[in-house]
């Protein structure tokens, strides 16, 4: 009984840590593509992309570089 007690303490911690370590924001992007078709020379076209965050934890949108 004694030899399997560390072994069951560092399961449990592992086991409480890895909660830890998969807390982490991420984005979805349902629709990452979009075909405008056909598009008039020196036309302004525009549309919108829905961001979601799925993550457990706060996601922070620092610099956005379209392209």
């Amino acid at each position: 009984m004694k030899r399997l007690t560390p072994f069951v303490l560092m399961a449990v911690i592992i086991w409480g840590f890895s909660g830890i370590a998969t807390a982490e924001p991420k984005l979805s992007l349902p629709d990452s593509i979009f075909d405008f078709g056909f598009v008039p020379q020196n036309s302004k076209i525009s549309h919108k992309f829905w961001l979601h965050s799925t993550g457990t934890d706060s996601l922070k949108i620092i610099k956005v570089n379209p392209g």
